[in-house]
């Protein structure tokens, strides 16, 4: 049986907080992608998620809640350094990395003494959190290793006939992850590039250390469709297409022009930002059109254009270990 798509609306964010208090797991919408959310206390509701998704057990999840008091009752100390980031870019698309909270289950924590905790801006997603009135642990609504769902309709192909409920708030407005920061210091320390740069991070004296740290779950296969991805250089997309095409294959692309056929142009970016907001959904199309090869134009590394191009490498680097 499929899971119950809802419209946003006060019945439909009472049914899912109700099921999310009783253990149920629910699809729902960010600024960044799609969340598949459980009660982040509840040990047998959050193993439910890593079942569904079929995650490696060590990868912690992030927790997502209403609001700084809420985000702080999971942590075991709320620094001086995650109160001045959660004033400035909360509700938004920045996890802080704390202590956590010893209470909460193994399971939800990856086993690990931190936790990563945010609370997200999109309407939908924070209405549903509210009416919660829960910490809700949620990953990326997508089986592990896909690319990230940035609709509700991606959210049903992958984890359709798994999960309970889909909340459709229609297209996430960012399209990539949350940037994750380690907050538990003095300074902050970038664990994950992500929506927020860090170029905006920068704090007084405290700007966020030059090297980014890798978080757990960066060790493992993302982002990558089930066609070998290929990143070139700005400008060289339609060129790359036509000339991989006339090799033979079914090429889809992503570039700031289109391309003539047999190449079938999934996307047409104005910049970094616009990539970002349409990447997953580009590569879920380049699947369905059967291409062998996406071939996307990079972007400039400043801003979101950084977590941009971390998504496509690791996207590349999986398509390209893929068997064949």
């Amino acid at each position: 049986m499929s899971a119950t798509q809802l419209r946003p609306g006060a019945e439909a964010y009472a049914t899912a907080a109700a099921l999310l208090r009783d253990g149920g797991l629910v699809a729902f919408p960010t600024e960044t992608v799609y969340g598949l959310g459980a009660h982040a206390r509840c040990a047998a509701s959050v193993s439910r998620i890593f079942a569904c998704k079929g995650r490696p057990a060590d990868n912690p999840l992030i927790v997502h809640v209403a609001d700084a008091e809420a985000a702080a009752a999971v942590t075991r100390r709320w620094t001086p350094l995650a109160r001045v980031l959660a004033a400035q870019w909360w509700p938004g698309p920045l996890t802080l990395v704390l202590d956590a909270d010893p209470r909460l289950p193994a399971v939800t924590t990856g086993a690990r003494p931190t936790v990563g905790v945010r609370v997200p801006s999109h309407p939908v997603g924070l209405a549903l959190l509210r009416h919660a009135g829960i910490p809700i642990a949620a990953p990326s609504a997508n089986r592990s290793g896909r690319p990230s769902p940035t609709t509700a309709d991606h959210v049903l192909a992958d984890l359709g006939a798994l999960i309970d409920i889909v909340l459709d708030g229609g297209a996430c407005t960012i399209g990539v992850e949350s940037t994750v920061v380690d907050a538990r210091g003095e300074a902050p320390v970038i664990l994950r590039e992500g929506a927020i740069s860090r170029e905006q991070l920068a704090i007084g004296d405290h700007d966020p250390r030059g090297e980014v740290s890798a978080a757990p779950g960066t060790r493992y296969r993302h982002y990558a469709p089930s066609c070998r991805v290929e990143v070139v250089a700005a400008g060289d997309g339609p060129r790359c297409a036509v000339a991989a095409a006339a090799e033979g294959a079914t090429v889809a692309l992503v570039a700031h022009i289109a391309a003539e056929a047999p190449v079938i142009t999934v996307a047409v970016v104005t910049g970094a930002a616009d990539l970002a907001r349409r990447l997953y959904g580009a590569m879920r199309e380049a699947e369905s059109a059967g291409a062998d090869i996406l071939i996307v134009e990079a972007v400039e590394e400043v801003g979101i254009g950084r977590a941009v191009m971390d998504r496509l490498r690791r996207a590349a680097a999986a398509s390209r270990s893929q068997p064949s």
